[in-house]
């Protein structure tokens, strides 16, 4: 009964994002002073303004609230990344209309970055392979992935500006650090916990557990789509009460419903987690991550 429970309440809730705000906030006018940054979607837009602060103007093109594994950008995307002087993307296929945008793009001088640049990606699973590609795409939930991702925009920012590249190095050194202190800080923490098992209704968290060492397990596949099986959700709830799992973890723009019926089968309560594929509650990127990762913690010490 409850295994049914829960794939019925699932049925109908995955994409309901893709109807939220459909209209992007894009008729702010261009400083032309500034370097024109178009980035792709969230994360990459707080990278960007960490290294380029008051030097850039940043222009996003999946709108808040907007699931990026679905999107396809209009002809005022394509507009916006065809004006711009920088153009950001994430990579490993998070992003699955980049490659047919640029090509459409008159635009010569245009600076483009593909973000993942020397990351190794983890791998999908076989199933997502043949609809989303091969690779687990959340490379910015790791912290020293976020550093690289960083550091690949720093880069393209001093070739599309030399003019400003002790700055941006400045800014981009300031961040890094950030950056550092928060890994060093859970390093030593997650060092001391035994067990390393944690659970989620979404598999968006590969590379934040690479950094430390964590496990995680959850009800939808890294892209979210689909129906888990019973026979998934039967090893959750096993796992779950073999590890004395404490908390669901969920994302805000998920239906809490599939985590709220399995928190009650396993005796755990439900927290949100931040993916900050969106920017949520107002939290910057660093508040985001450290709001994650405390809270991991809490549930597995």
């Amino acid at each position: 009964m409850f295994l049914t429970c829960i794939i019925f309440t699932l049925v109908g809730c995955s994409k309901s994002t893709l109807n939220m705000n459909e209209e992007a906030t894009s008729n702010v006018k261009n400083d032309k002073s500034k370097l024109q940054v178009v980035v792709s979607f969230n994360p990459l837009k707080e990278f960007a303004e960490a290294v380029g602060k008051d030097k850039i103007q940043v222009t996003t093109v999946i709108p808040e609230g907007v699931e990026p594994h679905d999107f396809e950008p209009k002809i005022k995307d394509m507009k916006s990344i065809s004006d711009a002087d920088l153009f950001v993307y994430s990579g490993f296929g998070m992003e699955t209309w980049v490659d047919k945008t640029l090509t459409s793009i008159d635009n010569k001088n245009l600076v483009v970055v593909n973000s993942s640049l020397g990351i190794s990606p983890i791998k999908s699973g076989v199933d997502e392979v043949k609809e989303h590609g091969q690779f687990d795409p959340h490379i910015w939930l790791s912290l020293k992935d976020a550093k690289i991702q960083t550091k690949n925009i720093k880069n393209a920012m001093v070739k599309a500006d030399k003019k400003n590249e002790v700055y941006y190095e400045k800014n981009y050194e300031e961040f890094s650090k950030k950056l550092d202190k928060l890994y060093s800080e859970y390093n030593t923490k997650f060092a001391g916990v035994k067990n390393k098992n944690f659970v989620t209704g979404h598999a968006a968290f590969g590379y934040l557990c690479r950094d430390f060492g964590l496990i995680q397990n959850s009800v939808e596949d890294v892209f979210a789509g689909g129906e888990p099986t019973p026979q998934k959700l039967k090893k959750i709830v096993e796992l779950s009460k073999k590890y004395e799992v404490k908390v669901i973890f969920m994302e805000e723009l998920a239906s809490p419903r599939v985590s709220e019926t399995l928190a009650k089968e396993v005796g755990a309560k439900v927290q949100k987690i931040y993916t900050i594929e969106s920017n949520e509650d107002n939290k910057g990127y660093i508040e985001s991550m450290e709001d994650n990762l405390s809270k991991i913690y809490d549930s597995l010490k």
